[in-house]
Parts: structure tokens; sequence; C-alpha cells
């Protein structure tokens, strides 16, 4: 396949394509992570606090069950170490 990819001119503009969307994606990648950083800059400005937002994210992006069993363990082990 390497030896194809030199020969021909097809299947090196094919690479070249690929190559260039994921180079594209990665640009807009990288944008959309310095706009979420500005949002949460943003909701720091305006006295929220940052650490507790994002643990909100990151639990509304499970499923109910998934969160529900992450908090039992949690819950758990909480109380194993007498911090209930």
């Amino acid at each position: 396949m390497v030896a194809d990819v030199a020969e021909t001119g097809v299947a090196a503009e094919e690479l070249k394509q690929f190559i260039e969307r994921i180079e594209r994606l990665e640009e807009e990648k990288k944008a959309i992570a310095d706009d979420v950083r500005d949002v949460y800059a943003e909701a720091k400005g305006r006295g929220f606090d940052v650490k507790a937002i994002r643990a909100i994210v990151r639990l509304r992006s499970k499923e109910p069950q998934e969160r529900e069993e992450e908090e039992a363990i949690l819950e758990l082990y909480m109380s194993a170490l007498g911090m209930t």
C-alpha cells in the first residue's frame, strides 16, 4: 500500500485530503476549546464557582442510572472513611 501511495497521484491526493480535513477539524476543536474556556472565565468573573460548574457539566453528560451508581459508590466510600 505504501508503494501505491508513492506511485499514484490519486492515492497521494486522497491522503492529502484526509490530512487536510483532520487539520481543519483540529483547528475547529481548538477554537471550540478556547470558547469553552472563555465561558468558564466569564462565569468566574460573575462570581460563580467554576469547579462546581465543571462538576455539574460532567454529571449532566451522564445517564441518570450511571450518575446514581457513581453517587452511591461515592457515598459508600465516604461512609467507610467516616466522612458522612
